[in-house]
């Protein structure tokens, strides 16, 4: 498997992701929207918009280990969160997206939705090829 990631030089180049992804590799991994939800299902970090970025962002490690992919075989990753303001968000978003991939930056879009399930706050899918 290869991802190769380009910015082309006349789109902006961003921090915290990059432009294009070309993958080739033998398998795609889809994983589902990962949330901020304890072994049990139950919603962790009720308001508390950072504890669920970061949980929500382990549960995509840990599915992509049981996938037997890696987090740099990412290609794609889809935020989603309630009432997006970048300004407040984003850095939080960054911090946790570095816990799993580190300087690793595959294609991603935040998508800002009016209402997840009650308390929820974000959640996270990604597109791995391994």
């Amino acid at each position: 498997m290869s991802l190769e990631l380009i910015n082309p030089d006349d789109l902006p180049v961003p921090e915290m992701y990059t432009q294009v992804v070309v993958a080739t590799g033998s398998k795609l991994v889809f994983i589902s929207g990962q949330q901020p939800e304890d072994i049990n299902g139950k919603l962790v970090g009720h308001g508390d918009f950072a504890a669920q970025a970061r949980l929500a962002f382990g549960n995509l490690g840990r599915a992509l280990s049981a996938a037997g992919a890696r987090p740099e075989q990412v290609c794609k990753i889809t935020i989603y969160i309630v009432d997006y303001k970048r300004d407040e968000h984003v850095p939080i978003i960054e911090e946790a997206q570095i816990s799993l991939f580190g300087d690793h930056k595959p294609a991603n879009v935040v998508v800002g939705v009016a209402i997840m399930s009650p308390g929820y706050l974000i959640e996270v899918d990604a597109i791995a090829v391994i």
